[in-house]
């Protein structure tokens, strides 16, 4: 039951994205269903595998470069998924970031004291 909170957490997360940032859009909020499952997927599967083959242009960059890794898997997920689009690179970068924080308070402000 958790795990499907947060999964529409994640999509009313997506929404207010798509709302904040013009340059990101979401179609429907079937669309933004099926793009925080991709999301999740992607971040699950080959976030991980990218830290650690960029592990040392992450530690040059002190761990910024680590914002462009999620800002090219938000992109990739915009570009996989009809109906969810990312018109750049910027304002995919910029969107994760805002994405990362929006989910983040949603779910510590709704599944607080779930625990």
């Amino acid at each position: 039951m958790r795990l499907i909170l947060l999964w529409l957490l994640n999509a009313i997360a997506l929404l207010a994205v798509a709302y904040l940032l013009p340059a990101i859009h979401v179609a429907s909020f079937g669309a933004a269903l099926v793009a925080a499952l991709l999301l999740g997927l992607i971040n699950a599967v080959l976030r991980p595998l990218l830290i650690v083959l960029t592990l040392p242009a992450t530690l040059l960059t002190l761990g910024l470069f680590i914002l462009v890794i999620n800002g090219l898997l938000f992109w990739l997920a915009g570009s996989l998924i009809e109906g969810f689009v990312v018109s750049g690179f910027w304002p995919a970068v910029f969107g994760s970031v805002l994405y990362s924080v929006i989910s983040w308070a949603l779910s510590a402000l709704l599944l607080s004291g779930k625990r």
